[in-house]
């Protein structure tokens, strides 16, 4: 699995494509939505209830357009990249207009990471660090011990 700024980039790179920008600005704008994007998610993941907002957005129950997130990144490109720019309100709108979608194909990025059962803290630090998610061995404690005990068996007759 790629990581979170791989993501974000392939992803900004996508939705970008049918909004015109200067080519001579095109590169700052693109790394202007992905910088904006991964400051939103860094911030909210260190503020107070920032951790259950980032679980319910990467796990599809809460919407993009209406998210924290969203709302911080919009913020962010339009204060530190388009206020610098001058491209027109037009372009302002499509580009921020972009920040919802591409945070929208980041939801439901979120999985069980770690194999043990439930979405959690542990799972956004892995996702966000492009970690594999662990197969699952078992159904149980018991299912665990007889898939242990049998490999154990298997290997000591080579």
């Amino acid at each position: 699995m790629a990581s979170l700024t791989d993501l974000l980039a392939q992803q900004v790179a996508a939705a970008a494509q049918n909004v015109e920008v200067p080519s001579n600005v095109q590169k700052t704008v693109l790394n202007g939505l992905s910088d904006s994007i991964f400051k939103s998610l860094t911030q909210t993941a260190t503020a107070p209830g920032g951790v259950e907002v980032l679980k319910n957005l990467f796990g599809g129950k809460s919407n993009a357009a209406t998210s924290p997130v969203t709302a911080l990144a919009t913020k962010i490109f339009a204060g530190n990249i388009l206020s610098k720019l001058g491209l027109g309100n037009k372009t302002n709108s499509a580009l921020t207009g972009l920040i919802p979608t591409i945070i929208g194909k980041l939801s439901g990025l979120l999985k069980d990471m770690d194999g043990d059962g439930d979405v959690d803290l542990n799972d956004i630090i892995l996702t966000l660090s492009g970690a594999q998610p662990k197969k699952k061995t078992g159904g149980s404690i018991l299912g665990g011990a007889a898939g242990a005990i049998l490999g154990s068996i298997l290997k000591g007759g080579k």
